[in-house]
């Protein structure tokens, strides 16, 4: 169904007339001119991020609906970085003439699923046309009590740096990605170019063998590689170890998540925070296929799990008092530990030399 059929309004109705608040905090949800919400005792916490095609998400390889899924937990991954919970969540669309109701429903269904694992409420948002593809708008608001709230300014010297899950599979799952993509079209282009030329001297032999080819290009086989896909493909926001550490009585005392690769998210949390750094390559958790994957495209490991992005694990720091606590920690990895700002920002190899950290990770507005 074409989206003009239905137009603004009845596609928001189709897409949320069945949606139900549970937050006692979402006083009014969809349906009036602003969404109403209500804090009393707590702070309010509130990300937004804009997702664009071409720049952030390619259609050829990204489903409508794992793209819905992973455009709610990037937000709600910020909110957790602040050590908050979230409540609720507004969407605004610009959707080409390409799209239809049920694109954009199956975009709602993985939306929806993020916020259903997190329990929170989606209260609004926007819809209008677009002429350059699918451009996307989410604004997560969370809370948490005012002693509660982590930010990236409060490391300090000996200070322990750990990081949650392990580092460089979304990146080696999107070179995967691209790298059958660029296969896939190089093969289909030269096909192509071969029916026009058969086409043109009229050699129906020739124009059926190649209609054969083209009807049997299919998509790689991506067996042994499937964890690299799925942290591509379906971001995960670490709300767990958030409660694990809540549980364990531990208060970081810097956070961020993993959206732009390990490299840049801590020279963040040093530079606000006024501190150096040393990490250990040999710390650094690396997932197997990863390592595989990086070996295969002759890439260093190392340099992919420091830079490559889009892990979306927490990233924080802990007083040295918390050692024992935090080893404690199923998925939580120590990696090394905050130094006076005056020795700089280094990497310590496995063979004991240093080097200067750099950020070399995602940088949407470089040329």
């Amino acid at each position: 169904m074409e989206i003009a059929q239905l137009g603004e309004f009845g596609l928001i109705d189709r897409l949320t007339k069945d949606i139900t608040p549970k937050n006692e905090s979402t006083k009014r949800g969809i349906g009036d001119d602003c969404a109403v919400l209500h804090y009393p005792d707590t702070e309010v916490l509130v990300t937004t991020d804009m997702l664009m095609e071409g720049v952030h998400f390619d259609l050829t390889y990204t489903s409508l609906k794992h793209l819905g899924y992973k455009s709610a937990m990037v937000n709600i991954s910020d909110i957790f970085a602040m050590n908050g919970t979230p409540r609720q969540l507004t969407v605004s669309l610009a959707l080409s003439k390409r799209f239809t109701v049920e694109d954009v429903e199956q975009f709602y269904e993985g939306l929806r699923l993020a916020c259903e694992k997190w329990n929170v409420d989606i209260v609004g948002g926007d819809t209008t046309s677009s002429y350059t593809g699918l451009a996307i708008s989410i604004t997560c608001i969370g809370e948490a009590a005012k002693e509660d709230i982590v930010y990236r300014n409060g490391a300090r010297n000996t200070d322990l740096i750990c990081v949650s899950g392990d580092l460089g599979a979304a990146y080696m799952g999107l070179q995967l990605l691209e790298r059958e993509k660029s296969v896939y079209y190089s093969q289909y282009s030269e096909l192509q170019k071969k029916m026009a030329e058969a086409q043109k001297s009229g050699d129906s032999s020739q124009i059926s063998n190649i209609k054969s080819q083209l009807s049997d290009l299919s998509m790689p086989d991506f067996s042994g590689k499937e964890y690299l896909l799925q942290r591509q493909l379906q971001a995960e926001a670490r709300g767990d170890i958030i409660e694990k550490l809540r549980q364990a009585g531990i208060r970081p005392t810097a956070m961020m998540d993993i959206s732009d690769g390990l490299s840049s998210e801590l020279m963040h949390i040093c530079k606000q925070s006024g501190t150096g750094c040393r990490i250990y390559e040999k710390e650094l958790p690396i997932d197997y296929q990863t390592a595989v994957m990086a070996e295969e495209m002759e890439m260093n490991v190392t340099t992919c799990a420091l830079n490559g992005g889009e892990d979306y694990e927490l990233l924080f720091t802990v007083p040295i008092g918390d050692l024992d606590r935090v080893r404690d920690i199923e998925d939580v990895h120590l990696i090394g530990h905050i130094t006076e700002e005056k020795f700089g920002l280094l990497l310590v190899t496995r063979d004991n030399q240093e080097f200067e950290l750099k950020a070399q990770g995602w940088n949407p507005l470089k040329g």
